[in-house]
């Protein structure tokens, strides 16, 4: 059987509460700008709101005037998205703390190895990551290539995870592979 070749994500689609409560998390808060909105064509009931998410494809949101933000944690189980994550540039994630306290919105910091993460929720607890990679990708190549080398070389040395030598060595190996005048 030949498998279906996916190219990048198309679209995410979240289920809301209302209007207003998508466009200050989404654009308000995360900057996404809002786009447009149109009904649910599969819905009635519901409105499809869209919001840029910075690499032109889309999030959008269901949203119906009749519900209320949940403001609990999304559920945790098999079949349920853990989280969705985001990139930010490392200037902006080092401002992320401090407009995420003005805004009396609650987070976790964490260092991933080869990226920084901070996690939050939206009104309706699903849980979003803002990210940011700890290298730049060398013209060329992708995050992915980066990651695949680094990961091989942590694997290859017996480490825990992958860290900054391991991202190191991974991008001088990627620019060996260019042909140079000596």
């Amino acid at each position: 059987m030949r498998k279906i070749q996916v190219q990048g994500v198309h679209h995410i689609t979240i289920v809301g509460s209302t209007r207003q409560s998508a466009i200050d998390f989404w654009q308000g808060t995360l900057g996404m700008p809002f786009i447009f909105e149109q009904p649910n064509l599969g819905k009635a009931d519901e409105s499809h709101l869209y919001f840029d998410p910075g690499d032109g494809r889309l999030l959008t949101v269901f949203t119906n005037e009749e519900r209320q933000d949940a403001r609990r944690p999304a559920p945790r189980e098999i079949g349920s998205m853990e989280h969705l994550a985001f990139t930010v540039s490392h200037a902006t994630f080092t401002q992320v703390p401090a407009r995420l306290k003005e805004r009396g919105i609650e987070f976790i910091q964490r260092d991933r190895g080869f990226m920084d993460s901070i996690y939050l929720q939206d009104p309706n607890g699903m849980k979003v990551e803002l990210a940011c990679y700890k290298f730049e990708t060398p013209e060329g190549h992708r995050a992915a290539d980066v990651l695949m080398r680094a990961h091989q070389l942590r694997v290859e040395r017996g480490d825990h995870h992958i860290g900054d030598e391991h991202l190191a060595d991974a991008i001088e190996d990627l620019l060996a592979g260019r042909g140079r005048l000596e």
